[in-house]
């Protein structure tokens, strides 16, 4: 796949008050930018002409570049917007050129386009026109990790970014139809269905309405990355359909706001990837689709040096959990048992013995996907019932 390099748009540094200069719940923030811009352009006694006008200026003080910008600062951290486009986005997992590089505690604002590049737009669009399967965002590099480390995502915002979701049934790609991995003889072939769901952000819901009928309702949204994962070991390139030891396309809905994701580093800078958002889903995924939206997106990133892990996991206030990708889905999860397991056994000093039986009590089991190349199970269990973190 051929990489373009991605020119530098510079803007002038700025303390902000805010993490956001352009997102939601934070417009108090972009007068002030707008203003430091304003003032910049005119110390730095820059003359108007038709290549740069102040016009120009208070357009970079909002914050949409067309690929990467020089940091905004808040009283902690610096923040980087990436714009996210069908000319610049990935099919793979794998190591590549960065399209930025990241610093640990730096905070990334992004976009992600839908599983078909924003393809289907209207009643009456075809899966033809989809313009890939999961396009992604990245890689972002993150400076030190290595590895031997575990690369920390912290999702801080993930916001619906439009009007409608996309639902859709596409033959030999299902949980319950034939398909490659699994055929049955099926008496009537099940034919191609797409679904759109109309988003109200006001009470946060998308609307489902049967294509053969006039029944629909309101599901309530939970956005979450459908595709987050970092470069593969060996250096290995894995289509962005996949799950597996690196992440990718897990559709785990533990992958949303409050949650802090963590992988294996196998390459140097780790190279993060971001994709495929999802406004709701049902368990397992079942006819191979979630509501399917483009997101626009904040996460933090962090490197935990010398903790290795082998599956990604995930952890918020209340509760660790682990990652097992695989088939058939009993081994996907005995993969999420057995890194549950060891992770109680190391960071909260259990016996792996008394781990086990522990989980055999309290412990629990969510079926993300059962369609994709790997089925994806999460194990997880609360921290109220496990010792002091040591």
């Amino acid at each position: 796949m051929s990489i373009d390099r991605k020119r530098m748009i510079k803007v002038q540094e700025a303390k902000v008050p805010t993490l956001s200069c352009r997102n939601r719940g934070t417009r108090m923030g972009q007068p002030l930018v707008i203003f430091t811009a304003i003032l910049s352009f005119l110390c730095a006694g820059i003359a108007q002409s038709s290549s740069q006008t102040l016009h120009a200026v208070i357009e970079r003080a909002n914050v949409e570049p067309d690929i990467e910008s020089m940091p905004v600062e808040d009283s902690t951290h610096k923040v980087f917007h990436y714009t996210t486009t069908n000319d610049n986005v990935k099919y793979l997992f794998a190591t590549a050129e960065p399209v930025l590089h990241l610093k640990p505690g730096d905070i990334l604002d992004t976009n992600t386009l839908d599983c078909f590049g924003n393809g289907l737009k209207k009643p009456g669009d075809t899966l033809r026109m989809a313009k890939g399967d999961n396009p992604l965002a990245g890689p972002f590099y993150v400076e030190g990790a290595e590895p031997g480390d575990t690369l920390a995502v912290k999702i801080l915002d993930l916001q619906v970014d439009g009007e409608y979701g996309v639902g859709a049934f596409s033959p030999g790609f299902g949980s319950i139809n034939s398909s490659h991995y699994t055929p049955v003889l099926e008496a009537k072939p099940l034919k191609e269905g797409v679904w759109f769901y109309k988003i109200n952000h006001d009470d946060n819901t998308a609307t489902y309405k049967a294509n053969d009928s006039d029944f629909s309702v309101k599901i309530p949204m939970h956005p979450f990355f459908g595709c987050i994962g970092v470069a593969p070991a060996n250096g290995e390139a894995r289509s962005s359909i996949v799950p597996a030891e690196f992440g990718g396309n897990m559709d785990s809905p533990e992958a949303s706001v409050g949650n802090t994701v963590y992988f294996p580093v196998n390459v140097k800078g780790g190279l993060l990837y971001l994709g495929d958002g999802h406004a709701a889903m049902g368990d397992g995924e079942a006819a191979g689709s979630a509501i399917e939206v483009p997101l626009k997106a904040r996460v933090q990133v962090s490197v935990i040096k010398g903790r290795e892990i082998d599956w990604p996991q995930f952890e918020n206030d209340d509760a660790i959990m682990t990652v097992g990708a695989y088939r058939p889905l009993e081994d996907a999860t005995r993969i999420a048992l057995t890194e549950l397991v060891h992770w109680i056994h190391r960071d909260y000093g259990l016996s792996e013995l008394d781990a086990y039986e522990l989980l055999s009590k309290v412990g629990k089991i969510h079926l993300n996907e059962m369609v994709d190349p790997n089925y994806v199970v999460v194990a997880s269990v609360e921290k109220k019932y496990l010792p002091k973190k040591k």
